[in-house]
């Protein structure tokens, strides 16, 4: 479940943050405690972006379908 700190995050933010947890499971040294906590993080990341795109997907389909529809009646 995402917070509210988590949904003023933008895509870029949230890409950001998320590659440094990526970095940070992929180098090890950290407990299994903080290895599963920085999961837990990059998941509700993944959950921020994933949110992002599939919005920036909608507008582009909205977008296309007016412009089709401006089209049609030309």
């Amino acid at each position: 479940m995402s917070s509210k700190v988590d949904e003023a995050l933008s895509y870029e933010q949230a890409r950001d943050e998320l590659i440094e947890v990526v970095r940070r499971l992929e180098a090890g040294g950290t407990t299994l405690e903080e290895s599963l906590a920085l999961w837990e993080r990059g998941e509700e990341l993944a959950g921020v972006c994933r949110r992002w795109l599939e919005g920036a997907r909608e507008r582009l389909d909205a977008a296309l379908a007016e412009e089709s529809g401006e089209g049609d009646g030309e």
